[in-house]
């Protein structure tokens, strides 16, 4: 019969880790660059947590869309499998509380209109 594998993510997981494996190996330090300054606007210190949350936010907002902790813990594991789901779901937290992103009520993440405008700013540069 159908064998189901609990730790398999679902293909909706799946298609996101390969476009965002796709894109950051097409991203430059451009955008890193431009998520620094987004994080020092909100007076927030660098991380390499928080560049990788926020760069899969741009990827699922480039894609025209909005992403759940789920699918950034996704995201996450392509680039660093030893970070907990905990962890991501705190950053997440702390990017809302400081205005940075909102968290919808279908419990997705966007951008705030201000960051927005900022990374905007930022790229045209």
């Amino acid at each position: 019969m159908y064998n189901h594998s609990a730790s398999a993510p679902p293909v909706t997981q799946l298609q996101f880790q390969r476009a965002a494996t796709q894109r950051a190996s097409e991203s430059d330090r451009g955008t890193n660059k431009h998520i620094r300054e987004l994080l020092r606007y909100y007076g927030l210190r660098t991380s390499l947590i928080r560049l990788k949350v926020i760069e899969a936010l741009l990827v699922a907002a480039r894609d025209g869309r909005s992403i759940n902790a789920r699918d950034v813990h996704a995201y996450l594991e392509s680039f660093a499998a030893e970070l907990s789901f905990i962890c991501v779901r705190e950053v997440l937290k702390r990017l809302c509380d400081e205005g940075v992103i909102l968290f919808q009520p279908d419990k997705r993440y966007i951008f705030t209109t201000e960051a927005c405008a900022i990374l905007e700013q930022h790229s045209g540069r």
